[in-house]
């Protein structure tokens, strides 16, 4: 804990390890040998903006490296912890997560675009079936439907598929 004060960093100790972590922390060092994942995954993730994780082991064996896998940590220091890695290992534990953030940020834009697409797709079809055209007219029509409506090509979809729904169900009536 000296090198963290040394490089700058204000920091807090914490024994019996909490239920759950206050918002202020943006990184956390967590000794994971005598702990059970159940306690430290409750104990990091409660937060909605979670910390960087650093582990702290005393010997590699494969359940230890389970339980650092397990607790999602970003990195890892040996005991006896010596002043040389901890930066680096604070550094590497704090790239780490924001890449995965940045990472299930961009997969869940992606998703979303995804679903999209398949919803302009499915009214495109249904589009098709119903008057005949062909799939480019199809998406003419829904985008000049969206550009007159001043809305996404998406939501004209949507009202689409919606309508569709609607008057198969008024035939099975």
């Amino acid at each position: 804990m000296q090198q963290v004060n040394r490089i700058g960093c204000n920091f807090d100790h914490m024994w019996p390890v909490p239920k759950s972590l206050p918002e202020k922390f943006d990184l956390v060092f967590v000794d994971v040998t005598e702990q059970s994942a159940q306690k430290l995954k409750s104990f990091i993730g409660n937060n909605a903006k979670p910390p960087s994780v650093v582990a702290i082991i005393g010997y590699e064996n494969p359940s230890v490296l389970d339980l650092i896998f397990e607790i999602g940590a970003h990195s890892v220091l040996m005991k006896p912890v010596r002043a040389a890695g901890v930066l680096s290992s604070m550094l590497m534990a704090r790239r780490f997560q924001q890449e995965q953030l940045r990472f299930k940020k961009d997969l869940t834009k992606l998703r979303e675009k995804l679903e999209n697409v398949q919803k302009v797709n499915d009214a495109k079809f249904i589009l098709m079936r119903h008057r005949g055209i062909t799939e480019r007219d199809a998406y003419d029509l829904i985008r000049k439907q969206a550009m007159a409506k001043r809305t996404t090509t998406t939501e004209i979809a949507q009202s689409i598929i919606n309508a569709e729904s609607i008057l198969s169900n008024m035939g099975d009536s």
